[in-house]
């Protein structure tokens, strides 16, 4: 296996926590262990951070941009373009891997000022995206450029298929499983029955409602169970809705650091994943799984496929607060079949670490990477002024209105 050197461009603001950004970074980490040179272009809301790894690229700060009755973050202007062509021009890279293409952001300026080996990662398992609605066909000059697509999941796999033509490699998301293993729970937790969730407690797409509604038949059924809950949010709302009688029983520890996350799991006697919608993956199962934590996740496709339909951990209907209480009150008690879980999930992680799924990315790189290396496509060398000035939310504007005129020009040229 030859050294490539790899420029790799997340859409996503790099000090805001994200499963792409981590992602990313993850898989910078374990190229670079396998002898890669890596680059990262990236949105940075503060490049002076002493905690900024030294590969990463500060793309320019996320504006927000009003559209369409919300708002939207995005690095789409002027500067961004030009440290995109700069960074291209600079990189010399064999190949150029661009996450989520189909966002306004770097990755998507990549794809169009950029020639040569590209491969895309697709993430979402959103079918329309509010991207994909603004630019339409406007995107599939840029879209035609890769030449090496990989899904994160079958779900991801067929929004790409169905709605963005052509097919993708199944590379699933990666975990540092030997991060997670023998992790030992937080100090000074008590020594009783408890379900952890991790996620954002106020994103209600991840469930916590659902496991509060659960938690007064939980705690019939297991009167000294409690509930440990990691992640961002409003504390207070969560408080509210856990009944008086039993909110000593609900510990709110907010956003966790990276390096105690295997602790909060390995805190639990049971992980929780009560998520009802949108998740493409799952890799939060695999994070539990990989600490020896078993599993109760909802029924959802992308975790059903983690979970091979409850080989590796208990699944239960969408939404279904009864049977969520039930299922976690019956492993709960059952320390047998938690230790079944828990080993046959500990043989399943394996296909999950990243020491697998980055040899399997690199597999892609070295397919496309036959071609000429990156370089910055002529044809967009001038499409936007070479200043330094900060983009904000007129720029921002201005640029997405003169890219929409000139995209279906460029594309049929």
């Amino acid at each position: 296996m030859r050294s490539l050197r790899i420029g790799i461009a997340c859409p996503y603001v790099w000090d805001t926590p994200g499963g792409v950004q981590a992602h990313v970074h993850d898989l910078a980490d374990s190229l670079i262990a396998l002898g890669h040179t890596v680059s990262v272009l990236t949105p940075v809301d503060d490049p002076d951070s002493p905690d900024l790894p030294s590969y990463v690229v500060p793309a320019g700060r996320a504006v927000p941009v009003p559209y369409n009755g919300s708002v939207a973050r995005l690095v789409f202007g002027p500067l961004s373009l030009t440290r995109t062509r700069r960074w291209l021009r600079d990189g010399r890279f064999d190949v150029l891997h661009v996450h989520e293409p189909t966002v306004p952001s770097v990755s998507m300026l990549a794809c169009f000022a950029a020639s040569g080996p590209i491969v895309a990662t697709f993430h979402t398992a959103t079918a329309r995206s509010r991207a994909l609605q603004v630019f339409g066909t406007a995107l599939q000059p840029a879209l035609e450029k890769v030449t090496g697509r990989i899904a994160v999941s079958p779900a991801a796999r067929r929004v790409v298929v169905e709605h963005l033509g052509g097919d993708a490699v199944l590379i699933p998301n990666g975990v540092d499983v030997a991060r997670f293993e023998g992790a030992q729970p937080l100090p000074g937790r008590p020594d009783v029955p408890t379900v952890v969730f991790l996620g954002r407690i106020d994103e209600p797409r991840k469930g916590l409602a659902v496991l509060l509604e659960a938690l007064p038949e939980l705690a019939e059924l297991v009167p000294d169970v409690h509930l440990l809950v990691a992640g961002p949010g409003d504390a207070d709302d969560v408080r509210e809705a856990v009944p008086p009688s039993l909110r000593d029983r609900v510990e709110l520890l907010g956003m966790v650091s990276e390096q105690d996350k295997p602790r909060v799991f390995a805190s639990g006697t049971v992980y929780c994943a009560p998520n009802t919608h949108g998740e493409s993956f799952g890799i939060v199962l695999i994070e539990a799984m990989s600490a020896g934590t078993p599993v109760v996740a909802s029924d959802l496709e992308a975790f059903r496929r983690v979970l091979q339909d409850g080989a590796y951990g208990v699944l239960v209907p969408v939404r279904d607060a009864g049977a969520l209480a039930t299922a976690l009150g019956a492993l709960l008690h059952d320390e047998q079949r938690r230790t079944q879980l828990a080993a046959a999930a500990h043989d399943a992680v394996r296909a999950y670490d990243w020491s697998t799924v980055t040899r399997q990315v690199v597999e892609v790189y070295e397919t496309v990477a036959l071609a000429a290396p990156v370089a910055v496509d002529p044809s967009f060398e001038a499409a936007l002024p070479a200043d330094e000035v900060d983009d904000d939310a007129g720029r921002l504007a201005r640029a997405l209105r003169r890219w929409m005129s000139e995209l279906p020009r460029r594309g049929s040229a």
